[in-house]
């Protein structure tokens, strides 16, 4: 089977120059006056013994004005590093030329899927560059990790595409190993989380799904930076726009909606080494309550259809399960209010005011005339029919030779 790797990388401006309201906003972008992680990461590719796959490099910019910037900075880290597959960089530069292809075909009401700001809109980036390039499987990587399994590509290969109880595998996750070696998140734990301990609930489930027999099972969670994903998957359902954080287990919910399964296999992992998170927990939080609500808001907007299947929060159980619920209101509420009292402890009062925020933001998106489930449906139509549309040899390949880029 023919099978991408994919890699995104995110960028910044210059320390020295800090962010700007109108830059995108990502975990931890690397200021491009510095090195950050991916170099790292190509050059643990060596100790893989299957080196039998395309590698694709997503170069991601949190500013239009530094996009050149990024693209030749990627481009110099790549060489430098030499990995030993054979590598694609593809940034704003290579996407402007799908974009005027599709403009000039009368195509441009695709031109909204294929956009690379915001990380649903890489993540499908990260799917549709494989089905240009004639993959059948996509692995899913991230910039902050790095290879110490050398049979990580082997057991990539082991399960997907599979049939198993006249099921067909398509989507395997993996995990993460922490610094510390283990795959818990081994995070102090503070009174304000007693109403919001999602790492507490996270381990639970990872001892119930990572730490159990049998390898392969269905899982509630997956990780972005460690998933597989087979074409008769990834040209059905694609990441959800509109979701700002937690896209991969977003994705997990779409798939299961429209009757996929994800299972994770408890031998493939990742070594996780992320740059620690700057962000105040008030700004941690916020990112967790918005999708959370809107994950909430799309299983309670599910109607009957056809080939359709009902998700209910408690089979996502522990996690998410457990933050998906009708108590979820009442969660935000306490947890925010606990936070509160522990910034004007400290003499926070803005870390304060920003959880009381938190608790209003909140009854805001719950009382939105929105339809999630609705959406997603317009969505996988458009996505369905722009797959169809690149599987077209003669479309494919026109668009690989303006990128001169060998589809096969």
């Amino acid at each position: 089977m023919k099978i991408t790797m994919v890699i995104p990388t995110y960028w910044g401006r210059r320390k020295s120059e800090g962010g700007r309201k109108s830059d995108a906003i990502y975990d931890h972008p690397t200021p491009l006056d510095e090195n950050g992680t991916l170099g790292r990461l190509l050059e643990s590719l060596s100790i893989l013994d299957n080196k039998k796959f395309n590698l694709v490099i997503l170069g991601v910019s949190t500013a239009e004005d530094i996009q050149e910037e990024v693209e030749k900075k990627v481009s110099k880290i790549i060489k430098s590093k030499s990995p030993c597959i054979q590598t694609q960089l593809f940034s704003v530069s290579n996407l402007k030329i799908i974009h005027n292809y599709l403009n000039g075909k009368n195509l441009d009401s695709f031109i909204p899927l294929l956009q690379l700001k915001g990380y649903p809109n890489v993540r499908n980036m990260c799917l549709f560059l494989p089905h240009l390039f004639d993959s059948e499987v996509v692995v899913l990587i991230d910039d902050d990790e790095v290879f110490e399994d050398s049979k990580f590509m082997n057991k990539v290969q082991e399960f997907i595409g599979e049939k198993r109880k006249n099921e067909s595998i398509l989507a395997v996750a993996g995990y993460y190993i922490n610094p510390d070696n283990d795959f818990y998140l081994n995070k102090e734990s503070h009174p304000w989380m007693t109403y919001w301990n999602k790492n507490d609930c996270m381990n639970r489930a990872f001892k119930k799904i990572i730490d159990k027999e049998p390898r392969l099972k269905e899982t509630p969670f997956a990780f972005g930076g460690n998933l597989v994903i087979h074409r008769k998957l990834f040209t059905k359902v694609p990441f959800d726009p509109h979701i700002t954080r937690g896209e991969d287990i977003d994705f997990l919910i779409n798939s299961r909606m429209f009757g996929y399964k994800i299972y994770l296999d408890n031998q493939l992992s990742i070594k996780h080494l992320a740059p620690p998170k700057t962000h105040p927990a008030w700004c941690q939080m916020r990112e967790d309550i918005m999708r959370f609500i809107f994950q909430r808001k799309k299983l309670d907007c599910q109607k009957p259809a056809p080939r359709m299947v009902k998700v209910k929060s408690e089979e996502l159980d522990p996690y998410p399960g457990e933050f998906l619920k009708e108590d979820l209101k009442e969660h935000i509420f306490k947890s925010n209010q606990m936070l509160a009292i522990d910034y004007l402890s400290c003499g926070d009062e803005e870390g304060a005011r920003e959880c009381m925020n938190n608790i209003s933001i909140a009854k805001t998106m719950a009382e939105l005339q929105i339809n999630p489930f609705k959406n997603l449906l317009i969505l996988q139509k458009k996505w369905k029919d722009l797959m169809d549309l690149f599987s077209s040899e003669k479309t494919a390949k026109e668009v690989c030779d303006l990128l001169c880029i060998d589809r096969k």
